[in-house]
């Protein structure tokens, strides 16, 4: 095998030229990709995204940041979400309660 870089023969073993010190081939570790999977995982369930982030952020980097991105996106939507039923509920109960008042004063006045 030879150095694509400066053309220099190299073991087949090496992953980097011990001449130029340009890297030879691509390493990955093994099972290490970018996952659909897992992303959508953790937008489903964030802790375990961030967990699987955690835990593989060092030793599988595509798969980490897949469920980084799911978890990342998960939990602000659902923050978005809780602020708007929280909005939601409390128009509603407003008028719930200006309906009762109505309704009281109606029975006050009977």
């Amino acid at each position: 095998m030879f150095c694509k870089n400066c053309g220099m023969p190299v073991d087949a073993q090496k992953d980097i030229c011990p001449n130029c010190g340009v890297r030879l081939r691509e390493t990955r570790p093994n099972g290490d990709a970018s996952s659909t999977g897992f992303a959508v995982l953790g937008f489903f369930f964030p802790l375990i995204g961030l967990i699987l982030y955690l835990v593989w952020k060092s030793d599988y980097p595509l798969k980490a940041k897949s469920c980084g991105k799911g978890a990342l996106t998960g939990f602000i939507v659902y923050v978005i979400l809780a602020v708007l039923t929280t909005i939601f509920y409390v128009i509603v109960l407003s008028r719930y309660i200006a309906a009762l008042e109505t309704l009281a004063e109606v029975r006050n006045v009977l």
